[in-house]
């Protein structure tokens, strides 16, 4: 059976973008007798506000989306994903970070040729080379710092693996695709603060509900390379994916919760049915 799900951020409507999203796996799971989660994303407490909370879900009951219940909220599962890192430290993957942007800006800047990712230059594992008594005493000391995974480690343990990409990535990918346990360099899972990033996070909760297929928008393709890496470390199931091109604006960008104008709560104030909406975005009626 496929499972799917929609899992959106509590920090503002949703807009158009979102609906394609949403609207793509629900029809993926229920065209073939599947279930459709929906998940709320809320680990930033500081940003998500619960009126958005509740006019996402008014929002895909409006689109007439059947979802499970209850729903599914990231901040109430914290303890979740401090086992998963315990089960990562226990495997000596992880290593506390105390550089600051401007620490790590320097050194990248002092570097004759910094390695870059998806999202620009990486981490140049400054922290990676401190010794146990420079990490405790700055632990103890009580400075800010971020839990890294060390990506190196991780690519010996795990070894050469893929994941399935069911739709097409960017670049026209599709089926197994090689992972680069390197390609974000020794990403932040969690901070001092924040118990877990948004790929560690993701990829404990799609293990938990059973997400058997990850379906979400082209720009997310590279994050399969480092959630493929955490499910292979934590021992989880791998879920196939499904990435599809992003819903553009008439300028050619991205829809942003900024765009008030193609929020969903807007149009339908405006009149808009599900139907035309699923016309806009090029789904059949249902």
């Amino acid at each position: 059976m496929i499972v799917t799900r929609f899992a959106p951020s509590p920090t503002g409507y949703l807009h158009l973008g979102h609906a394609y999203a949403a609207i793509f796996a629900h029809d993926r799971a229920r065209e073939n007798g599947g279930r459709f989660l929906l998940r709320l994303e809320d680990i930033d407490l500081t940003r998500v506000r619960p009126e958005f909370a509740d006019a996402i879900v008014e929002d895909i009951r409006w689109l007439k989306l059947e979802f499970e219940v209850p729903v599914l909220s990231q901040s109430t599962r914290f303890d979740a994903y401090r086992a998963a890192l315990a089960c990562l430290d226990s495997q000596d993957l992880l290593y506390p970070c105390f550089c600051t942007r401007s620490d790590i800006a320097r050194e990248i800047a002092r570097a004759i040729e910094a390695p870059h990712g998806p999202n620009g230059p990486l981490y140049p594992g400054t922290c990676r080379a401190l010794t146990a008594h420079e990490r405790e005493s700055k632990m103890n000391a009580d400075s800010a710092y971020a839990l890294r995974l060390d990506t190196q480690a991780a690519a010996r343990r795990i070894g050469p693996i893929t994941f399935l990409e069911e739709g097409a990535g960017p670049n026209g990918e599709r089926g197994h695709v090689p992972v680069d346990p390197l390609l974000f360099g020794d990403v932040v899972l969690a901070r001092k603060d924040i118990p877990a990033s948004y790929h560690l996070a993701v990829v404990v909760d799609d293990a938990f509900q059973g997400v058997s297929l990850v379906t979400r928008g082209n720009d997310l393709f590279a994050a399969a390379h480092i959630q493929r890496v955490l499910q292979a470390l934590l021992g989880y199931d791998a879920p196939a994916y499904a990435h599809h091109a992003l819903i553009l604006d008439e300028n050619g960008r991205k829809f942003s919760k900024r765009d008030r104008s193609v929020t969903l709560k807007v149009l339908r104030e405006a009149g808009e049915t599900p139907a035309d909406v699923r016309a806009r975005l090029g789904f059949t009626s249902r």
